[in-house]
């Protein structure tokens, strides 16, 4: 149930913002009162309010004096402001304190309401973005506690705040990405997007497209103009996975896309600027690509200012039973079932076995495990099924 806050110095104004809150039924509002800015900042201090009404004139503290103490405390309730001599200046002003609108006294009905509902559907919005990102980290957090892994998150931990390339290696499946998404999520480009190129998966001929965009007629299937992934990581970061895979060709305009911070569609003419940080993996020794002939050694010198090397799962033997307590919480919340226990007999065996594709061969088993095993799942399930 939302609550909301009227402050006002003037009952009859208060009693008839009351009236009108409570008579919205389908918003199911909790409504309560304070007098004057002293008692409404002690409010919001001991209980937490969707929406607060705020006078800006009243004795003892006025409204813009309450606003400006409740963001400073970090009281994150939005603020609709009301004046009887309101004026754009004071609008601006109240803006600028974080007020989500301003009101005229007397409030016409119908602005007043839909001022309201917007607040609320606003506040629903900030909810759900927290809650997804809550998720998304949760997806891609490195779990561990070896010395091999702490010795990777000591290095992001350096690097994040950094724009510095970064090449992370490791075999196939053990969380090449995972750290591509901790250094961007620890960066000051966090809010800014996390684009992903997976340069294995996409043909020669189109990687450039993918990368760089095309103008429309360029080529025959090009019916339209396209904005490649250096453009739409723009602010952010761009994640070229399996950078090995990559043609000579794309490498080249790679090459030049980091040296002048430009980009040109294929099929276009102007040069397009763009501001994104690159990290880069593979699980290729791109040194011996470099002396075969395929890979550009300027290239990888661009591309390496620093170097996180992940270790495969049988380097950390000893995270194994954290990955599958992770892995055996996410499973259940994925198919709504309660989580399975796991025996330390059971754990021992995993850990034993040779995992050629590391934590995602792991991630893979503990599904099979839950999937088909009962509960605790034991050693004749690993056997069984591993």
């Amino acid at each position: 149930m939302p609550k909301v806050l009227i402050i006002e110095d003037e009952a009859s104004i208060r009693a008839v913002l009351k009236d009108i809150l409570k008579d919205q039924k389908e918003l199911k509002l909790e409504v309560d009162e304070a007098k004057d800015g002293v008692e409404g900042l002690s409010r919001l201090e001991q209980d937490h309010y969707e929406v607060v009404f705020c006078d800006i004139k009243m004795p003892k503290m006025d409204g813009m004096e309450v606003l400006q103490q409740a963001k400073s405390k970090g009281i994150s309730s939005t603020f609709i402001m009301i004046s009887a001599h309101g004026t754009t200046e004071i609008a601006v002003d109240a803006t600028k304190l974080g007020a989500y609108d301003f009101l005229q006294k007397p409030p016409d009905l119908n602005r007043l309401l839909i001022t309201l509902r917007n607040a609320l559907d606003k506040n629903n919005l900030v909810k759900e973005t927290r809650s997804l990102k809550k998720k998304v980290s949760q997806k891609y957090e490195i779990i561990g506690a070896s010395q091999a892994l702490t010795g990777v998150m000591e290095m992001i931990e350096k690097v994040a705040p950094t724009d510095a390339r970064v090449l992370i290696t490791g075999p196939n499946g053990s969380g090449k990405e995972l750290v591509a998404r901790q250094i961007h999520e620890r960066s000051a480009r966090c809010h800014g997007m996390f684009v992903e190129v997976n340069c294995a998966a996409i043909p020669s001929e189109l990687i450039e497209s993918e990368l760089f965009g095309h103008e429309k007629g360029s080529f025959t299937s090009a019916i339209k103009q396209r904005i490649g992934k250096f453009e739409q990581a723009e602010g952010g970061t761009l994640f070229l996975d399996e950078i090995g895979d990559m043609s000579l060709a794309a490498q080249a305009k790679v090459l030049r896309a980091l040296q002048e911070s430009k980009i040109t569609r294929v099929g276009g003419d102007k040069d397009i600027v763009v501001n994104v940080r690159v990290l880069a993996a593979t699980n290729k020794d791109l040194k011996k690509e470099i002396a075969e002939n395929r890979f550009r050694e300027d290239l990888y010198h661009r591309l390496s200012v620093i170097v996180i090397k992940v270790p495969a799962l049988q380097d950390r033997t000893e995270d194994i039973p954290l990955l599958v307590e992770k892995f055996l919480g996410d499973i259940a919340l994925d198919y709504g079932n309660k989580k399975k226990e796991i025996t330390k007999e059971a754990l021992e065996l995993l850990k034993k076995h040779p995992w050629t594709g590391n934590i995602r061969e792991l991630r893979n088993v503990t599904e099979r495990l839950v999937i088909m095993s009962g509960d605790p799942i034991g050693t004749a399930d690993v056997k069984k099924y591993l």
